[in-house]
């Protein structure tokens, strides 16, 4: 149509609806044609048969019988509502929890894990802001990762990791219990969040590096408070002022965008809680076990080897695995 074809952002509202529905009308056909297969072999077990073609009709019966039940429920899938953070990009904040040095050593390990596992889906890893002490370790570490769909795969990251290990501040080979905590964040267009201007104090400072030293003798690193809420978020990554004020904003859209679909869902009443708790023990969402080389998950009883493999970032059997766990559970609520 002319006056379609003319009006440039209708024609990309309609490729990407069109998109959006492709697999699943694709599905659907298929779903018929298996169908019409299943009719038609049915049919054939009406006219005379030998022995022999009865049982080669009714072997394939029972394949097309089992092909349409997982088509079938491969569609109820499909036509669950969408999330509608489920392409963008994300903020991750990891936070040493309980456990002193091992804490904050661990929560360099997740990130490195999270980094790999990016790396391997071909998305970017942007630094916001770092706070790490001498040996290695971080106190807290937020980083934006940029590729379609990180959302909707890194959603279930959220909440209390635990790590038993013997650390290597460890000299009489204790095995100790530590946590670190993420929080996973849907990053926020301008638009959807409105920030007054004067709601904002902003402070410029000198970026400081592991230990407190001075790492950037111009003040460039970026500290914003949004009053109303209390929310501070800060960027130091960058020597260019302007970006790290880019990057903190982003970091303060996306927590102000969490914090109000949390109200809406009515699942916590204080910003960030639910994903991540106090960061105590008992609060764990998954555990990671070097003695007998274990990755546990507890929300669906998972529990996979060779920790060492994960830990390289390749996460996407775990993922995979609370992904359908998370597509049961929202089809039984539909169903109820």
């Amino acid at each position: 149509m002319p006056e379609v074809a003319s009006d440039l952002k209708r024609l990309q509202a309609l490729a990407q609806e069109r998109a959006s529905i492709e697999d699943l009308v694709a599905k659907y056909r298929e779903y018929k044609a298996t169908a019409r297969s299943l009719e038609e072999t049915r049919a054939m077990l009406k006219g005379e048969l030998d022995e022999e073609m009865v049982a080669l009709v009714k072997q394939e019966t029972e394949s097309l019988e089992s092909k349409l039940g997982n088509l079938l429920q491969e569609l109820k899938f499909a036509l669950l509502p969408k999330d509608a953070s489920a392409e963008r990009d994300v903020i991750m904040e990891i936070r040493a929890g309980a456990g002193g040095d091992e804490a904050g050593l661990f929560a360099a390990d997740l990130f490195r894990m999270y980094g790999r596992y990016a790396q391997s889906k071909g998305w970017g890893v942007d630094i916001i802001n770092v706070n790490e002490s001498g040996i290695g370790s971080f106190k807290e570490i937020i980083f934006e990762i940029k590729g379609k769909g990180a959302f909707s795969r890194l959603k279930y990251e959220r909440g209390v990791h635990r790590v038993q290990r013997v650390p290597i501040t460890e000299s009489s080979g204790r095995i100790h219990t530590s946590t670190a905590t993420v929080a996973v964040l849907p990053e926020a267009e301008e638009v959807e969040v409105s920030i007054n201007p004067d709601d904002l104090k902003v402070d410029i400072f000198h970026s400081r590096g592991a230990g407190g030293q001075n790492v950037n003798k111009v003040a460039t690193a970026v500290r914003i408070t949004h009053l109303p809420t209390g929310l501070v978020t800060t960027c130091q990554d960058e020597r260019s002022q302007l970006r790290n004020k880019t990057k903190a904003m982003a970091v303060l859209r996306a927590r102000l965008l969490d914090m109000e679909q949390r109200k809406k869902e009515a699942e916590v009443t204080r910003q960030r809680r639910s994903q991540v708790g106090t960061g105590d023990r008992a609060e764990k969402i998954r555990t990671y076990n070097f003695p007998q080389d274990r990755v546990s998950d507890h929300r669906i009883g998972l529990s996979l080897h060779n920790l060492p493999r994960i830990l390289e970032g390749e996460l996407d059997e775990l993922i995979d695995a609370l992904a359908a766990n998370d597509q049961l559970k929202r089809l039984e609520k539909q169903l109820a």
